[in-house]
């Protein structure tokens, strides 16, 4: 189907827009009803490896919500296996790898991943999605090197990070050869993603947080240069997120991508303050969902506001959908974004 609605690719790429777009992290399943059924009776892995049940599961907040984007649905450990990773998702737990990398030879045996071959579910789903139901963008994604190679070393999530961390300073001809491979991945996985009809991509840095600037600059950033040059060619919005990372931003902002993702932590005018131009992504902070619908509103109407007053702003949470959140708060929040910055911006134009 046509894109008919393309609200989001236009902010993305700082052109005009006559509202400001919306989608969330994790619209797809997790508080929804009719996905708790599903999940009854099938693991976010079998639905992932039915293309059209995981279009269903992609599209319902489209439906419910209005959005101005769907999500695709899957895990950002799904290239994995094609790496030769043994990985399962673990309910209450998330990835867990029984091979994990500890030495420099688990590096070199990483192998390179063919999408037609390793995740030919995925690319479906995306076909099934992009040629026959949405008339929305369909945005794909991807886990980027740090946050990837943390499950890979770890085993499984982590809160500190000691091993990664250690592996990473103590050892960095092995980190940087780990990137290489991991990067050569998400070029292909993304490159895939996009030639079967994805229409914007982010790139999930979940973890990287927990790195300090020196280090981000010295051994994640030249990554995320050579990831983000490539995928430049494929010609779609490119946007860059992760968690606790503000002071993360600007480094986020000097790399080759269209739009900066920010959680809760970082408003949409200090990042201006900060030089940050480019359109921003975000924030309002999940938890504040489950309070009442006054404090939602006003909490939004702030950063509705500060995203028309910076330009271009993509709403988003700053984090996922929690399971506890009501599917009617959303489709409410949905159309004040909608309706209050249409206000906005037509005052100001």
């Amino acid at each position: 189907m046509a894109i008919v609605n393309d609200t989001l690719l236009r902010a993305a790429r700082g052109e005009h827009i006559d509202h400001t777009p919306v989608w969330y992290m994790r619209q797809a399943g997790r508080s929804q009803p009719e996905y708790l059924k599903i999940k009854e009776k099938y693991s976010l892995e079998e639905i992932t490896h039915q293309p059209e049940l995981c279009a269903y599961v992609t599209k319902l907040p489209v439906d419910q919500y209005g959005v101005d984007a769907a999500i695709l649905y899957k895990d950002i450990v799904t290239p994995l296996p094609g790496m030769g990773v043994d990985v399962q998702i673990k309910a209450g737990i998330g990835p867990v790898i029984s091979n994990p990398i500890k030495t420099v030879a688990d590096i070199e045996k990483l192998t390179a991943m063919h999408p037609e071959d390793d995740i030919p579910f995925v690319l479906e789903t995306i076909r099934i999605l992009t040629e026959e139901q949405l008339d929305v963008p369909l945005i794909g994604f991807a886990g980027a090197p740090f946050t990837l190679a943390s499950y890979m070393i770890e085993g499984g999530p982590s809160k500190n990070y000691a091993r990664t961390k250690a592996l990473m300073v103590s050892e960095p001809q092995a980190w940087f050869a780990l990137m290489d491979k991991l990067a050569d991945t998400m070029i292909v996985y993304v490159t895939a993603q996009v030639k079967a009809g994805a229409s914007a991509i982010q790139l999930f840095d979940s973890w990287v947080g927990a790195l300090n600037v020196s280090d981000y600059r010295i051994f994640i950033k030249p990554v995320m240069e050579r990831i983000f040059t490539e995928l430049r060619k494929l010609n779609v919005p490119l946007i860059t997120f992760g968690v606790g990372a503000s002071h993360l931003a600007n480094e986020w902002h000097d790399l080759p991508v269209d739009v900066v993702g920010l959680d809760w932590r970082l408003s949409i005018k200090e990042a201006g303050q900060r030089g940050l131009t480019k359109p921003l992504q975000g924030n309002l902070d999940p938890t504040l969902l489950l309070a009442d619908w006054s404090v939602i509103e006003e909490r939004a109407k702030v950063i509705i506001e500060q995203g028309v007053a910076h330009g271009n702003h993509i709403f988003n949470l700053g984090h996922g959908v929690f399971p506890e959140i009501e599917p009617a708060k959303l489709k409410k929040l949905t159309e004040l974004i909608h309706t209050y910055s249409a206000e906005l911006r037509a005052t100001k134009n």
